[in-house]
Parts: C-alpha cells; sequence; structure tokens
C-alpha cells in the first residue's frame, strides 16, 4: 500500500474488525494526515525571512537577530553561491562560552570576525553540512528531519531557484496540525495522560539556582544540549526559566562582557513580557498538553508535582515524535 493511502473495506470480514484493531487503524491519524500534506501547504503567505552573507561580522550579526525578532538565519555563501549553513542563539552561546574566559582571544576581538571565520575555528572539527528540505516534500518528512537531526529549525529551500522559502520549527509544525484537529478523528492515546505514554525528560534534568552565574548557564547549554534551564529554589521548587531564548537579550543589552552576573539578575532583562513559567502535570491528558503549548505558544512546559517540584520536561519534539512518529506508541510506525 502507498504511503498515506486509504484501506477500502471490500468485504464482511473487514466491516467486522474487532474493536482493538479499529482502534489501532485510528491511531495513524495525524501520521497519515502529516504525510498528505507538504511543506509548501504550512508556508505563510507573508512572513520576515532575515539571511546573513557569510561575511558579515559575527557582532552585526547578533544584534540583526535582536532588531528583527527571530531566532535563526539562514547562511549565504556569496563564493559557492549557495546556502551554506544556520547562524542560532546556540552559535550565540557557543561564542560567549568558549572565549569568554579564554586568555587567547578577548570578546571585543571576537566580535570583528566574520561568521566565516567563526565557522571556521570553531566548526573545523564537527562540521555537518546544513539539513534543509524541499517545499514538495511532506510535512511527515520535515517532523523525521527535525527529530532525527536534533535541530530545532528546518529551511524550506525551492530545488528550482535553490532560495530558501521558509523555516520550519516544530512550533509551527504543530500548530498546523492543531488547526486540522477538529477536522480529524480523534485518536484514543490522546486523552491518555504524559504519564500512560510516558513523554517527556525525567531523569537527570538540567536545573539551575537564582544565584547561578550566567557563564555556568551556557557551559550546561552546551554540554547537555538543552534549550531551557528551570531555575529553582533551595526545595527545587520551580520559580523560573532560562532559556537559549533569554541569552540572546545579553546582545541587546551589550552585556555579554560580564558573564558572571546571576541568571536572576540577567532575567530582569527580558525585553519581552513574562507571564511566568509554563507547568503541566503528569496526569493530564496528551490533548491537553498540546492546547496549552499551541495557546501559550512556547517551545516546552515544566512537568511538576503538586508542591511545583521539577520532576521534568516535555518538549514540543516530544509531542511531535508521539504525535506522528510513534502515533502514541513506543517505536515509529513502519507504515500508517
Amino acid at each position: 500500500m502507498e504511503p498515506g493511502s486509504v484501506l477500502v473495506e471490500t468485504n464482511i470480514e473487514e466491516r467486522c474488525m474487532p474493536p482493538q484493531d479499529v482502534l489501532e487503524s485510528n491511531s495513524g491519524v495525524y501520521t497519515r494526515f502529516m504525510k498528505n500534506h507538504n511543506c509548501y501547504d504550512l508556508i505563510p503567505i507573508s512572513s520576515k525571512l532575515v539571511v546573513f552573507d557569510t561575511s558579515l561580522q559575527v557582532k552585526k550579526a547578533f544584534f540583526a537577530l535582536v532588531s528583527n525578532g527571530v531566532r535563526a538565519a539562514p547562511l549565504w555563501d556569496s563564493k559557492k553561491q549557495s546556502f551554506v549553513g544556520m547562524l542560532t542563539i546556540t552559535d550565540f552561546i557557543n561564542i560567549l562560552h568558549r572565549y569568554y574566559k579564554s586568555s587567547m582571544v578577548q570578546i571585543y576581538e571576537l566580535e570583528e570576525h566574520k561568521i566565516e571565520t567563526w565557522r571556521e575555528l570553531y566548526l573545523q572539527d564537527s562540521f555537518k553540512p546544513l539539513v534543509s528540505i524541499s517545499p514538495n516534500a511532506s510535512l511527515y518528512d520535515a517532523v523525521s528531519s527535525l527529530i532525527k537531526n536534533r535541530i530545532h529549525r528546518l529551511p524550506v529551500i525551492s530545488p528550482d531557484s535553490g532560495n530558501t522559502l521558509y523555516i520550519l520549527t516544530h512550533k509551527r509544525i504543530l500548530k498546523f496540525l492543531k488547526l486540522f484537529m477538529c477536522e480529524l478523528e480523534k485518536p484514543a492515546f490522546v486523552t491518555q495522560s504524559l504519564k500512560e505514554l510516558a513523554i517527556g525528560t525525567y531523569d537527570n534534568i538540567a536545573l539551575v539556582n537564582a544565584n547561578t552565574p550566567v557563564f555556568v548557564a551556557l557551559g550546561i547549554f552546551v554540554q547537555r544540549r538543552v534549550s531551557a534551564l528551570p531555575v529553582v529554589d533551595d526545595s527545587g521548587r520551580v520559580v523560573d526559566i532560562y532559556s537559549k531564548f533569554d541569552v540572546i537579550n545579553l546582545a541587546a543589552e551589550k552585556t555579554y562582557n560580564n558573564l558572571d552576573i546571576t541568571v536572576t539578575k540577567a532575567l530582569g532583562h527580558r525585553s519581552h513580557y513574562f507571564e511566568g513559567v509554563l507547568k503541566c502535570y503528569q496526569h493530564e491528558t496528551l490533548e491537553t498538553i498540546i492546547n496549552r503549548l499551541v495557546e501559550a505558544e512556547v517551545h516546552r512546559l515544566v512537568v511538576v508535582d503538586d508542591n511545583a517540584i521539577v520532576k521534568g520536561i516535555v518538549s514540543l519534539s516530544d509531542i511531535l515524535q508521539c504525535l506522528v512518529m510513534t502515533a502514541g506508541g513506543g517505536k515509529p510506525l513502519k507504515s500508517v
């Protein structure tokens, strides 16, 4: 059977399918939806796309990210006449962490580096080619690529013109799916709890406290490859959250020459309105979690107990993995 095709009932035996078989066939509804829609369907009529030439200075590039309110930008190499990568907040964090206490390079010297110089220095031992996708590829392929490559942004590049049309994210894909959920048959697993579905990370959660220096927090981002750090009090209760996006405020405030300040002080400079830490509980249903993530437009929820003590993290990647790749089960579906 071709991917995305529908099995047509042809005999009495099939019409008398046991309830369990009906449930199993219904579980892949979101997977089929993603396979039947391509990346082009998700691209808005109008959107902002910032592109940097690799000859641009690092300092100017990060200030441009801040001023345009974007978290990442495709990198264009004029010599190769092609897109060669992405510049993200993770790069900013890596630069700060690598050189802040270095005796060889001062931060102010680094500011004058071009993006291509930074990429040559930093990526010389860990270069990874740009991961992109065609607008004609399915959203299932897009989700699969995001999760498989452990990336948060996937450039949609036209195979004809070579132009970047859009940047796909977990948030945008889940929001698109949510728009059509009311029209799709609801699979049984969305009414199950996070605990029943084993969604999220609950072991060795990366945390910081109010007095943790920013430089230490940056080190955790780099070493643990996480995108946010719950800030907890002495009892382990969550009181705030320090995300990679908050780090870019250091560029906006031009305060990255002092990374010994505490996370709490750094969070006092948030440029956007902060409504508090978005939390959830393990007994809440997947459907409830999806609604909360989409409505709040956040990348993750902190899982807590009744005393607000941190127990885990549920990310957009976890949710899409469950909805699309495993359909509520523990392993990816082979054919849906």
